[in-house]
């Protein structure tokens, strides 16, 4: 029997998995030691650990759309989407101090908002999609190496682009007074703040639209064609680069809008602000399913949460000092284990041979 064992699994196999058994024992044993022997932290901490992964894993799903719709379409993982998120929320900045000093943000908040992410929108909308014409386009029957270098030297010109253009220090975007403290609503306050329910919110929106729009809508039927078989696509009539240019473009807008709402969490922006939210987006995307729309959103809210408790749950029931310090670490680790583990991710299946 063990003859049997051994020839099935090599011993590669057999070291992943006593890895991964270590590492989800370290992980049992901390939550352990933290819940029920320290006891260091309130239920009302924990809940609002839980509240505010919810609202940045809310992010990181929007941005990870962007990913899994341009692979779902071409195969290739754009590293450059990161900066197409900083494009936006960076160029509304200026706009959003202007608004703050004028005092229209004080007197129309919702309206100064909705201006606020259709200009990131439009700006991120814009730069996905010259990104795809002039750095993509040329190079779409290369080899897949090719445009994954081009995507991260695209990367590096547009963070210095930033950098040039706005300057490289870090800069804070303006307070909403409006959305200032807890959450008011049916006449009792609630155990949220403002900002991170609508950010929760308008996050939820954006993503059943963008679900709605890829199931439902003929534009979206013709990118789940052209995902299938491009060639295909093409003989039945649909303009392939059309398609691609418009799976940018709504890649796009999601970074856009999820640039406005980490600026509405975070408070800050600067020309590199792309970079990890980029790939912590991009794990989400890995850890949902590559290419699959409901992975990308489902991975980036299990990513915010794990982000969110991680470091108190378990790192600081292992004794480890400054815990919250290795929150990256925790993505990045789970990242690895997904690509060892279940590189298909949680929701994805494996492609066809022509596909992969």
């Amino acid at each position: 029997m063990l003859h049997k064992f051994m020839r099935k699994h090599d011993t590669t196999d057999i070291v992943m998995w006593l890895i991964g058994l270590g590492i989800f024992a370290a992980v049992i044993y901390g939550s352990y030691v933290t819940l029920f022997v320290t006891q260091k932290y309130e239920p009302s901490v924990w809940l609002d650990f839980t509240i505010f992964g919810l609202a940045q894993g809310s992010v990181y799903a929007l941005i990870a759309l962007g990913y899994t719709l341009v692979y779902g379409i071409l195969f290739m993982i754009n590293f450059a989407h990161g900066e197409v998120f900083t494009g936006g929320v960076f160029t509304a900045y200026f706009l959003a101090i202007a608004m703050a000093d004028s005092g229209f943000i004080e007197r129309h908040w919702i309206l100064a908002l909705l201006i606020l992410m259709a200009v990131a929108m439009t700006v991120s909308v814009l730069v996905a999609v010259i990104l795809e014409r002039i750095a993509y386009r040329p190079l779409r029957g290369a080899p897949r190496l090719v445009p994954l270098i081009t995507a991260i030297g695209a990367s590096f010109f547009l963070q210095y682009t930033y950098r040039g253009i706005y300057g490289s220090g870090v800069k804070t975007y303006p307070d909403f007074p409006a959305l200032d403290g807890k959450l008011n609503l049916f006449g009792r306050e609630w155990p949220i703040l403002t900002t991170q329910a609508l950010v929760i919110v308008v996050s939820a929106i954006m993503m059943v639209f963008l679900y709605w729009y890829v199931q439902k809508t003929k534009a979206g039927k013709a990118m789940r064609a052209v995902a299938e078989d491009k060639e295909a696509a093409a003989l039945m009539g649909i303009d392939v680069d059309r398609v691609i240019v418009n799976t940018f473009a709504l890649g796009g807008a999601m970074a856009g809008v999820a640039g406005i709402l980490y600026a509405l969490l975070f408070k800050q922006v600067n020309a590199f602000m792309g970079f990890i939210p980029g790939i912590k987006a991009f794990t989400a995307a890995v850890l949902g399913g590559i290419g699959n729309v409901p992975g990308a959103m489902l991975g980036g809210l299990f990513l915010g949460i794990v982000e969110s408790l991680g470091p108190s749950l378990i790192l600081d029931g292992l004794g480890i000092p400054a815990p919250y310090q290795l929150k990256d670490a925790i993505a990045f680790t789970l990242l690895v284990l997904v690509l060892i583990f279940r590189p298909t991710g949680i929701l994805g299946e494996r492609l066809s041979e022509k596909k992969a």
